[in-house]
């Protein structure tokens, strides 16, 4: 599938520009924006550009980004993603470290942030929601999301350590069962 470079920086302009909280609240807009409307990714696909994004080193809605551009349109379309999501931010949040360092003491100020982080509680929900209806529900797949949300949450280990060991069992399980079939 080949898309302009224009049409992903667009796009993922208005993801950056129309998203507070950061790259799990973006996944949302990303899952709308390009598997649903544009067809740009597959469900199962946005599953793995998670998966990959959030393995990676950098924030996840900048590799998200960067995947679907490169799978979509190359190297251009990798540039042009990444930059359109990057922008908006980052204009976003210096015009605001200007504002926030004059007005952070004001009430409405400060009530205005407590309404923004429980918006975008609701969309980091809506997102494991959507990204847990589309993943395989079986015992073992409880089992290890179960273990894993233990290993990092609970004996904090690394969130990378914990994706490589599920990531094994994952080939281990799918290795035995083609075995058994």
């Amino acid at each position: 599938m080949s898309v302009s470079p224009l049409s992903l920086f667009l796009t993922f302009a208005k993801i950056g520009l129309f998203t507070f909280g950061g790259g799990y609240a973006m996944i949302p807009l990303i899952q709308r924006e390009a598997a649903e409307k544009k067809g740009w990714v597959t469900q199962e696909d946005l599953l793995d550009v998670v998966a990959i994004a959030e393995s990676t080193p950098g924030p996840i809605a900048i590799n998200a980004a960067t995947f679907i551009g490169r799978k979509t349109a190359g190297v251009p379309g990798a540039v042009c993603a990444t930059l359109g999501v990057v922008l908006p931010s980052f204009a976003i949040i210096t015009a605001l470290s200007f504002a926030l360092q004059a007005f952070s003491g004001l009430k409405p100020v400060q009530y205005a942030f407590f309404g923004i982080r429980a918006g975008v509680m609701a969309l980091i929900l809506r997102a494991l929601w959507t990204l847990f209806r589309a993943c395989d529900r079986n015992a073992f797949t409880f089992a290890l999301m179960a273990a894993a949300f233990i290993l990092v949450c609970v004996l904090k280990l690394s969130s990378i350590l914990v994706i490589v060991i599920c990531a094994v069992l994952g080939i281990v399980r799918a290795q035995t069962r083609k075995v058994k079939t």
